[in-house]
């Protein structure tokens, strides 16, 4: 039987009362982003690697009635020498995880995403998931993938697919379900989404992508409502109650979480997957709760793996494939040459 997590605050109540983390945040002089960490080591969920301008982040910490420890400032000269030295901290060990301040995400995954100095693990693809907490729904909501890969084909889909089942696993959800999403439920030659859909399905099925329930192609109000499902006829494991949606492309994806945040009140938890080290990647406009809970469940997943190695595919499976160098599936900002470097 699938236990649903409760809202985002009992992830974050998880997470507090442990070991605190260490965060480099990457670009930290941003009022919220050093509200949510003053919060979070206050908590004892965070000790955090302040890096950027050290005089304009203090500035901005007294406001905030915080006295940071003068070791915990690191100085950069602009942002992608902050990100290069984030990436460097967690390598090193040094730090625990990466959160992204304010930074554009593109500066920062250039940094993750390098080959030689990055965070990339071989085999796997860095994909992203909102967490969603939606007002009077009765379960977190994963939105995957809506920040770094643009335009992934079949293959990337199967591996963004198990990257968010993954995570349900260690949030809780012993067999999550997966909507695929399109504009329709039924197979359409000329949608091109709706034929990725029922491959995913029959892959999920056959055990290429493992740990959850599949069902696709859905459109959005059959996937989260069961009585529009029931309307339409649809009968199935997922439609009406999914947990993870695997939106079409990044645009889609991105457009989906942000009006469930600012139309529908919701909050969304943003972070990378696939990595060597969690990384905490929500929008700059993000509230504090956003970031809060993000990096309550970047430092979940950083005890869980300690614990546990995530599970991954079988090497002989097509979602095994090791990531692919072209412009469709790189992070936002890299090119296709930036993107066979990285």
């Amino acid at each position: 039987m699938t236990v649903h997590p409760e809202k985002l605050q009992h992830l974050i109540d998880r997470a507090i009362g442990q070991e605190p983390v260490r965060v480099a945040v990457v670009d930290a002089a941003q009022s919220v982003v050093l509200e949510t960490l003053r919060d979070a080591t206050r908590a004892g969920l965070a000790e955090p690697r302040l890096i950027g301008d050290p005089e304009a982040t203090l500035r901005l910490c007294r406001a905030l009635d915080w006295t940071p420890d003068p070791d915990w400032f690191i100085a950069a000269r602009s942002d992608a020498e902050a990100a290069v030295i984030g990436v460097k901290l967690v390598r090193s060990g040094d730090a625990d995880l990466l959160m992204k301040g304010n930074i554009h995400t593109d500066i920062l995954m250039r940094a993750v995403l390098d080959g030689a100095t990055g965070l990339r693990l071989p085999d796997r693809r860095c994909s992203h998931v909102f967490v969603v907490d939606i007002p009077e729904h009765d379960r977190l909501i994963g939105i995957t993938d809506a920040a770094i890969n643009i335009t992934p084909d079949l293959a990337a889909k199967g591996e963004i697919c198990q990257n968010a089942v993954d995570l349900f696993h260690m949030l809780g959800v012993a067999e999550p379900r997966v909507a695929v999403l399109s504009a329709v439920e039924t197979v359409t030659a000329s949608i091109a989404s709706t034929l990725d859909a029922a491959c995913l399905t029959l892959m999920g099925r056959r055990g290429q992508i493992t740990g959850a329930y599949f069902d696709g192609p859905l459109a959005f109000d059959n996937a989260i409502s069961q009585r529009a499902a029931a309307e339409k006829g649809i009968l199935s494991e997922v439609a009406g109650q999914a947990d993870i949606l695997l939106v079409p492309d990044l645009v889609s994806g991105n457009i989906l979480a942000k009006a469930l945040e600012y139309l529908g009140g919701a909050v969304a938890a943003g972070v990378a997957l696939g990595l060597s080290a969690p990384v905490v990647l929500t929008s700059r406009a993000d509230p504090a709760p956003a970031r809060m809970a993000s990096l309550a469940i970047a430092a979940l997943m950083l005890r869980h793996s300690k614990v546990q190695k995530m599970p991954r595919p079988s090497a002989e499976t097509s979602v095994a494939a090791a990531p692919q160098h072209n412009p469709a599936c790189c992070a936002p900002g890299l090119t296709a040459n930036q993107a066979k470097l990285a």
